[in-house]
């Protein structure tokens, strides 16, 4: 049997968005504060016994949202074309990290990204 480990770090960001083609309030500007919990995934430990620092993981995903945080998202180039909904966030979030973070050993394994204290989306790709 392969052991599995899985590491989770959650960090926020503020940002706005409209919602395009919404029958509804959401379809004006608005904000949210988001809450994103990123899971990586391995196999392996490295010599000192870690899939690998936290800080580091922590690092990548500040330097991936500071580009959403404070910012309108329908304004940023991946948003344009596609609906700045929380499904298409947690999906960019998700590519994003994959390009920094994975390896032969490590990989992005989910984004969650929660909108509201009650209300989330989780990203996966299999």
């Amino acid at each position: 049997m392969t052991a599995h480990y899985t590491l989770k770090i959650v960090t926020d960001f503020a940002s706005a968005h409209t919602l395009r083609d919404y029958p509804g309030d959401c379809s004006r500007m608005h904000g949210h504060n988001w809450k994103a919990e990123i899971e990586v995934r391995a196999t392996r430990l490295n010599k000192a016994g870690m899939v690998m620092d936290f800080k580091d993981i922590k690092e990548v995903t500040r330097n991936v949202t500071r580009d959403l945080d404070h910012h309108y998202l329908n304004d940023l180039e991946p948003f344009r074309k596609a609906n700045p909904t929380a499904e298409n966030i947690a999906a960019y979030l998700f590519r994003e990290l994959s390009e920094k973070l994975n390896d032969e050993h490590i990989q992005i394994n989910a984004v969650t990204l929660w909108e509201t204290e009650r209300a989330c989306v989780r990203y996966t790709e299999e």
